[in-house]
């Protein structure tokens, strides 16, 4: 049952569900707070406070964007669950298998939205609608500046943003077979990130370290790949979209001048007599860092075959 209210404040117009509804709201069970667009679009910072304040909301609840209102998108009728917000917080639990998303819980979310340096980031979901039937789709990343929604993610570059932020749990990349005719894809199994500040002549420059294993899941190549040099093609072209996907996501952030990477408490910790004269002009200098990727990727297993399921040829 979706119902409506509206009013000057948060707190009194949740209070004033009591009108319409013979059950108070229990604030425990929040699964999900959804925000529409043009609401994060003015700013999302005045009705923090009430959930910061009020004793009975978790900090630890999901935080979403929705592309139009966010009652449109508690209006869709799930599949599977018979209540809404379970649905959509089951669904954003699910996106660890691609690593396309940002999941932030409402803390991550308060703690970037008072940092002086790093600006704050959450899912951001859209309808699909096909004939009459309506459903939910994480379309990519809201990229904040302060408290103003100002911009997004497609779902390669907020992967290249998990990338730097540790967050890549897994997921599939698609890499050119070493011959070059067709695709195979890869399930990444693990990566860890190493950051590194650097100030070289009054220009800082931010280090990107990533180093990733994944698996061999489907080939359309009709190579073997079971041989030391097809491997080691197989991981540079892997390497090299792993590092496209950082450097597109690094390049949106910059035009959005939003720092949604960390990188100034990075140099704040390897610099802190430098970053005293950084931190006043940060929305400087951001836009114009210089952020070097290098990536290590390496293929562990190829599944029960190195061959695809065709005739092979005889030498």
């Amino acid at each position: 049952w979706n119902i409506q209210n509206s009013g000057d404040s948060l707190f009194y117009l949740l209070r004033g569900f009591t009108h319409e509804s013979n059950r108070k709201l229990y604030l425990p069970h929040i699964q999900v707070i959804i925000m529409g667009r043009d609401f994060a679009e003015e700013g999302v910072q005045k009705e923090m406070d009430f959930f910061v304040r009020d004793h009975e909301s978790r900090l630890n609840t999901q935080i979403i964007i929705a592309e139009d209102k966010a009652i449109d998108v508690l209006n869709v009728e799930p599949e599977f669950d018979k209540i809404p917000a379970m649905n959509i917080a089951r669904l954003l639990k699910e996106q660890e298998a691609n690593s396309q998303t940002n999941i932030n819980q409402f803390n991550d979310f308060l703690s970037d939205l008072m940092s002086k340096t790093k600006s704050p980031t959450a899912p951001l979901v859209e309808i699909k609608s096909k004939g009459n039937k309506k459903t939910l789709q994480v379309k990519g990343t809201a990229v904040f500046k302060e408290d103003k929604f100002v911009g997004e993610l497609n779902k390669y570059e907020t992967r290249g943003l998990l990338w730097i932020v540790e967050e890549v749990k897994s997921g599939i990349i698609d890499v050119e077979c070493p011959e070059g005719d067709s695709k195979v894809s890869l399930e990444i199994l693990g990566s860890k990130t190493k950051l590194d500040a650097e100030i070289i002549d009054e220009q800082v420059v931010m280090k990107v370290d990533v180093q990733e294993k994944a698996a061999i899941g489907s080939q359309y190549c009709t190579e073997s790949l079971g041989t030391k040099e097809k491997m080691q093609i197989l991981e540079h072209n892997n390497a090299l979209a792993i590092q496209e996907e950082v450097l597109a996501a690094v390049e949106k952030a910059q035009g959005l001048n939003a720092g949604i990477f960390g990188f100034g408490e990075m140099i704040h910790k390897h610099y802190p007599k430098e970053w005293r004269n950084m931190e006043h002009r940060w929305d400087e200098i951001f836009p114009n860092l210089i952020v070097e990727v290098s990536v290590e990727a390496k293929i562990e297993r190829s599944g029960r075959t190195n061959y695809a399921p065709v005739p092979r040829n005889e030498e």
